[in-house]
C-alpha cells in the first residue's frame, strides 16, 4: 500500500483542476500545467482536493500511485509559488552574469560558456558568483541548474566550481613530501 498515494493533493485558493480521461490540467498564478496518468490509476477532483486511486492491486498499479501523487503535488506547487535552484560560484576569476536571456560564463577555460536559457526557465544573476534558476516545472529547473553545473563540477582538492547552493564537497588532502 503507498502511504504517499493515499493522501489526497489540497489545491489552495486561486489553483483549479479539471480531469479530461486520464489527463489532470492545473491552472494557478504562475501558469498552467499538466500530467497524463497511466490507465493504472484513476484521478478525480472533488471539493478542492485532488484524490488518486490505484485501479486493482497489481504492484505496476501501486507503483503508479504514489508517483501519480507526487507528479500532481508538484504541479500543484509549480503553478502556486514555482521551483528554485540556486548555484554558487567559486574559484578566482570565475563569475557569471546574464545578457538577456543569455548565462555568460567565466570558469576559466580558454573561451566564455555561453548558456541560453529555454523557455519557461528564468535564469538570474544577482551577484557575479551566483546564479539562481527558477520556474514552474520542477524537471525543467533542474535540468537546467545540472547542465550549468555540468560545466564545472566543483572539484575535491581546493572546492572550485560550480556547486548547488549548501552543497557540501568531501575535501581531500594534497600531495605530502
Amino acid at each position: 500500500m503507498s502511504r504517499i498515494g493515499k493522501k489526497p493533493v489540497e489545491l489552495p485558493s486561486g489553483v483549479t483542476a479539471s480531469v479530461s480521461g486520464q489527463t489532470i490540467e492545473v491552472k494557478g498564478p504562475k501558469g498552467t500545467r499538466s500530467f497524463s496518468a497511466t490507465d493504472d490509476v484513476t484521478l478525480s477532483v472533488e471539493d478542492n482536493v485532488v484524490k488518486i486511486t490505484p485501479r486493482g492491486m497489481s504492484k505496476r498499479a501501486r507503483q503508479q500511485w504514489g508517483m501519480s501523487r507526487t507528479v500532481v503535488a508538484n504541479l500543484v506547487t509549480g503553478v502556486t509559488s514555482g521551483f528554485k535552484k540556486e548555484l554558487e560560484i567559486q574559484g578566482v576569476g570565475y563569475r557569471a552574469q546574464m545578457q538577456g536571456n543569455t548565462l555568460k560564463l567565466n570558469l576559466g577555460l580558454s573561451h566564455d560558456v555561453d548558456y541560453v536559457a529555454p523557455e519557461g526557465v528564468t535564469i538570474t544573476a544577482p551577484k557575479q558568483t551566483e546564479i539562481v534558476v527558477e520556474g514552474n516545472d520542477e524537471q525543467q529547473v533542474g535540468q537546467v541548474a545540472a547542465e550549468i553545473r555540468a560545466w564545472r563540477k566543483p572539484e575535491p582538492y581546493k572546492g572550485k566550481g560550480i556547486r548547488y547552493k549548501g552543497e557540501f564537497i568531501f575535501r581531500k588532502e594534497g600531495k605530502k613530501k
